[in-house]
């Protein structure tokens, strides 16, 4: 580290001294120092805030004091923003009633019809609290309705389910039985073909093929409509996760936008503004299986003690009173387009066209950093969340919300191009010049990696054990 960075560290250090301190008791007390892969540590740099006090509209607060204009917006759950009023005061309101009862709530009906309403082919609806549940219980019920064990999902849309027959298909499969891992097939987007492999290869196996309508790149005109095609041909089910493009794509639902309809389909994230709820959305005969008015064997679906909380429902209906009322959908593009607009501006000004590339909707944004080749790297990448936390902005992706003004883009822009002359000089003189500690390490790794925090949280570990009592 040259002397530059040494000072650099230095006053950073200072920066972010509570949170060097809150590390240290987390990584002690939680497996990872963090309750979500996604939101810890090895995910930043070193000299980064590690836990967020408060947050309001598209800014927030460290425990330091630190404030930035925020792009994650808590893994793409908060789309109005942090603390928005009309959900977060139905919310309060709701909770000063009481949040469970021994009877359902009224709210159950009012909300599961509107959100019907959004979804088109959904006939019938039920709440859970995470996007995990909801898409296992997808599964289960397409299993159930088709008498069918295998189930197929898309490989290039990584992460639908923290349960078993979803992660058995990234290198974090430990502890997963290879009996359970064998009922689990993947397929292409945009391939017809690989689809229609799969169903040659395990004929009147597969219950159900899962994937999000649209990711990082466009469906292909007449891909979905002839996925759902090869799905019905075959006798499977075609699954539908919305949790990303929920309540961000145009009409509410990348279904609506791309005019297509999932037998069964999951949504959350966006829909309580980041308070916890989902909800697995479908056909009635396929729904009806988790319920009492049918004649054959009951699927338990979705009977969880919190899965229909007032307060969650109250803030779900106000998020979608809010996106009829008011232009949501448009502003989150619109907000976008002048980001992507100004990062492409700066890319091309600085000459980094081949070592920083956008991708995704404007509304959903993604970004990869390269190397000189050309080729995605996760030191450059911490190089760059390094200097855009420097610079008041923490971007782990650009998902705009409906509280980033003009002001904060501009401002963002700004930032990102600052992080741009850091980049092209790493690119001559090598990134390990600019970056101070370790990279960023992917969430979905076999082997976990050491990072310079490991030592003493370990450390913290022995202390707590040696005191008496």
């Amino acid at each position: 580290m040259n002397i530059r960075s040494r000072f650099f560290s230095e006053v950073d250090a200072q920066k972010y001294a509570k949170s060097g301190a809150l590390r240290l008791q987390a990584r002690a007390a939680i497996p990872g120092g963090a309750h979500t892969y996604a939101k810890g540590d090895d995910q930043y740099p070193l000299v980064s805030p590690g836990f967020i006090s408060r947050g309001a509209g598209c800014h927030v607060w460290d425990v330091d004091g630190n404030e930035f204009i925020e792009y994650g917006m808590g893994l793409r759950a908060v789309s109005l923003g942090h603390g928005f009023p009309a959900a977060a005061q139905a919310a309060v309101e709701q909770l000063l009633r009481g949040t469970n009862f021994t009877r359902p709530s009224s709210l159950e009906v009012e909300c599961a019809e509107r959100l019907i309403e959004l979804v088109p082919g959904a006939e019938m609806a039920k709440f859970t609290k995470d996007g995990s549940t909801a898409t296992t219980a997808a599964i289960r019920l397409a299993r159930a309705y088709t008498g069918r064990d295998m189930i197929a999902l898309c490989f290039d849309h990584p992460f639908f389910s923290y349960d078993d027959w979803a992660i058995c298909t990234t290198p974090m499969s430990s502890g997963i039985p290879s009996a359970v891992a064998n009922l689990t097939q993947g397929f292409r987007y945009n391939d017809l073909s690989s689809a229609e492999a799969l169903f040659a290869r395990y004929p009147g196996r597969l219950a159900a093929l899962i994937l999000e309508a649209e990711k990082d790149v466009p469906p292909t005109p007449g891909y979905l409509a002839g996925l759902r095609e090869v799905c019905h041909r075959n006798g499977a089910l075609l699954i539908l996760d919305e949790m990303i493009t929920g309540f961000r794509w145009p009409g509410c639902s990348a279904q609506r936008h791309h005019g297509i309809e999932g037998d069964l389909s999951t949504f959350g994230k966006a829909m309580g503004n980041g308070i916890a709820i989902s909800a697995l959305v479908g056909r009635r005969e396929i729904m009806e299986l988790g319920g009492r008015d049918h004649d054959r064997d009951r699927v338990f679906l979705l009977s969880t003690t919190h899965g229909a909380e007032t307060h969650a429902l109250a803030a779900a209906l106000a998020v979608m009173n809010t996106y009829r009322d008011e232009p949501v959908v448009e502003t989150l593009h619109r907000q976008g387009d002048r980001l992507k607009a100004g990062i492409e501006a700066a890319t091309q000004r600085r000459g980094l066209t081949r070592n920083f590339r956008l991708a995704g909707r404007t509304a959903n944004l993604v970004y990869a950093c390269c190397d000189r080749d050309g080729v995605p790297s996760q030191i450059f990448r911490t190089l760059f969340l390094q200097e855009t936390i420097r610079r008041g902005v923490l971007a782990p992706s650009l998902v705009t919300s409906y509280s980033h003004s003009d002001d904060d883009i501009d401002r963002t822009i700004e930032a990102i191009d600052g992080a741009f002359a850091v980049y092209q000089r790493a690119l001559e003189d090598g990134p390990q010049t600019h970056l101070i500690g370790r990279p960023v390490a992917p969430v979905f790794r076999r082997r976990a990696t050491s990072t310079s925090t490991a030592a003493p949280a370990t450390k913290a570990r022995r202390s707590r054990r040696a005191k008496p009592g």
